[in-house]
């Protein structure tokens, strides 16, 4: 048997309705042919991390800044081979 693959909206989906608590856990483990335990243990995980939901605001201007940062490092190498090598051309 192998093992299956759930995405990250599937699993949002599943949390979503345990949270709602309009069914049991194991009739929505029934539902979307998953176990309680498995239902349990995502929502565990959204829980414990949903504070975090909200901080991506902030991370994302920080990879923003990294990336433009990555970008100037790369042309300040490339513009330095350039003049290495019209050093080089000139001798």
């Amino acid at each position: 048997m192998t093992r299956r693959k759930f995405t990250s909206k599937f699993k949002t989906k599943v949390v979503l309705e345990s949270l709602k608590e309009r069914e049991t856990t194991q009739e929505l483990a029934q539902k979307f042919e998953i176990t309680p335990q498995q239902i349990n243990l995502w929502k565990r995980e959204f829980l414990t991390s949903a504070e975090t939901v909200f901080d991506k605001g902030l991370k994302s201007k920080k990879t923003e800044s990294q990336e433009k940062e990555e970008h100037l490092l790369k042309v300040i190498g490339q513009q330095k081979v350039e003049l290495d090598f019209l050093k080089n051309a000139l001798r």
